[in-house]
């Protein structure tokens, strides 16, 4: 995910794509900086996202380019092995409590994993 007006500093290819329905080349500049969403081939799924449509999203985007010095952020479906994917906030929060995922991110909310605590540090 990129913000749309900063897309183009990165993949080449027609923008907007806001529903990752093309590949884009990643331009050779950005490609060791974002491995994670490089193909073997050179190219990624991007999905645009207008300050206008989606502003929280686009909130996010600036506050982890700001903390990384990366525009992009990693898309994915959320779900476990053998489960369908997540569909709702209930069912975000059901994957949450049983997979080994630290934080969630849900709207405006931020939910965190409390910190186990042993029976000999208490």
């Amino acid at each position: 995910m990129a913000l749309a007006e900063r897309a183009a500093d990165v993949f080449d290819g027609p923008m907007p794509s806001p529903y990752m329905l093309f590949t884009h080349r990643v331009r050779p500049a950005w490609r060791e900086r974002i491995p994670a969403v490089v193909h073997v081939d050179g190219t990624s799924r991007v999905q645009t996202v207008h300050r206008s449509e989606e502003p929280l999203v686009a909130r996010m985007l600036d506050a982890f380019a700001r903390r990384t010095g990366l525009p992009v952020v990693v898309n994915t479906s959320l779900n476990t092995a053998g489960r369908p994917m997540v569909d709702d906030p209930r069912d975000a929060l059901e994957c949450f409590g049983s997979a080994p995922v630290d934080v969630l991110a849900l709207g405006p909310f931020l939910v965190r994993r409390s910190a186990v605590v042993s029976r000999a540090a208490a």
